[in-house]
């Protein structure tokens, strides 16, 4: 019945270089698919240019032209393909009559250890390692000794669950020792125990350095934002519209934003969260740096919105996300200078993909080593987010303490995360 799961992704490779390639999905539906695949476009480093979703509530049809994005490795077609495929349902009549979704078991944490000496980019370098083998960063904890040397923890998953497997363990060893070369002292891997726990959540945050992360509260005239770019000639705006009048069945919201490279991820985030429906959905390719979205919706109980009440939250709720998907700071940790990022966590406990990668890139550019890093979760304003703390070593150079400095770094990194 339906389709078979070999054909639920197709994947059209672009005939020339620096043309779309598209990503065909066409399987049973369920709540959140389309903000699953986004997900995974975006972990494998690829910028969604246009996209078409199409359901009925039992079917799904999505179309995504997408493009590697150019500070992404190479693409690993194939295992994009097979990681899409594991998201769709299964095409069998059982599907219609229980549609739950999948309590598959989570995937075995590793932990990864090595001590060696340390060097600018290092850290970045063993990132980039891990996510061309397709290996999640769950939690880090980096520290540097005062003689030069660097422990790292890494916490991993691998999403092509091999890494139980001799032949993924020594393939894993080799990139690493391709990386690090001689500096490197020691390196082990094992299935993580109880010290993945006590690594779990986040070392205490000040009340003040927590209110400037989580709690920022839209302005009157938030369609002004500028928080999101240096350039102070253009402002940055967000218009979501609600309108009732062109179905008789859902509501049509039409958005117009900014675009950065996550932008449909965190649409589609905010209402797989909310629990809202999506009938159809249109992405229209940028045109002078903004996006335009339209989107039939429906809410949980099949209504359309018409509570100006609930209308005005999802507004508001969505120009959050589109404006502010992600915080960065740079803050004082005592004598010393921290870099925080901070990012919403999904209800179901994703956070979000390649964030450890952009940053350590964007210091890595820089030229700007890391004394210890760490990753957590936090919990505030009754969300949780996924928190990244960067203590920067203040002998590389980079004069840290000046406030043109730390703007520097603030715009660099959120530049790297938004793709811009």
């Amino acid at each position: 019945m339906g389709v078979p799961s070999d054909d639920a992704v197709l994947i059209q490779k672009g005939n020339k270089q620096g043309e779309p390639h598209v990503i065909t999905v066409n399987c049973p539906d369920k709540h959140g698919l389309g903000c699953d695949i986004c997900h995974i476009i975006l972990d494998f480093g690829l910028y969604i240019a246009k996209g078409d979703v199409s359901t009925d509530g039992i079917w799904c049809y999505m179309v995504f032209w997408v493009v590697p994005h150019s500070s992404s490795p190479v693409v690993r077609w194939p295992s994009l393909k097979n990681r899409l495929q594991s998201l769709c349902p299964s095409c069998s009549v059982t599907f219609y009559l229980n549609d739950q979704p999948s309590n598959s078991p989570a995937s075995p944490v590793y932990l990864l250890k090595f001590f060696c000496l340390d060097r600018k980019g290092l850290l970045h370098d063993v990132t980039q390692v891990l996510c061309e083998l397709e290996l999640t960063i769950q939690k880090v904890k980096v520290t540097t000794t005062p003689d030069g040397r660097v422990l790292d923890l890494f916490f991993i998953t691998d999403n092509m669950e091999l890494l139980h497997t001799e032949e993924r363990q020594h393939h894993l060893c080799k990139q690493l020792d391709a990386v690090l070369g001689d500096s490197c002292i020691s390196c082990k891997l094992r299935l993580a125990g109880p010290e993945y726990d006590c690594h779990h959540g986040i070392s205490s945050l000040s009340p003040a350095v927590a209110e400037e992360l989580f709690l920022f509260v839209l302005s009157d005239k938030e369609t002004r934002s500028q928080a999101l770019s240096s350039d102070m000639t253009k402002l940055k705006k967000a218009n979501v519209v609600v309108d009732n009048s062109l179905s008789p069945a859902h509501t049509l919201l039409q958005i117009h934003c900014v675009d950065h490279k996550s932008l449909l991820y965190d649409i589609l985030r905010t209402l797989k969260d909310c629990n809202i429906k999506i009938a159809f959905g249109r992405f229209s390719p940028n045109s002078k740096g903004y996006r335009d979205l339209d989107l039939f919706i429906q809410q949980k109980d099949g209504k359309k919105f018409v509570d100006p009440e609930k209308q005005n939250g999802l507004c508001s709720r969505l120009k959050v996300e589109m404006l502010h998907p992600l915080r960065v700071i740079i803050a004082n940790r005592g004598p010393d200078t921290e870099l925080l990022v901070a990012n919403p966590v999904e209800l179901s406990g994703k956070g979000r993909p390649r964030v450890f990668y952009d940053v350590t890139l964007a210091l890595k550019a820089l030229g700007i080593c890391i004394f210890s890093a760490e990753i957590g979760r936090y919990s505030s304003s009754d969300r949780e987010w996924e928190v990244y703390r960067f203590l920067l070593d203040e002998n590389c150079g980079f004069q840290l303490l000046s406030t043109l400095a730390r703007n520097q770094i603030v715009d660099r990194v959120r530049r790297m995360l938004m793709g811009w």
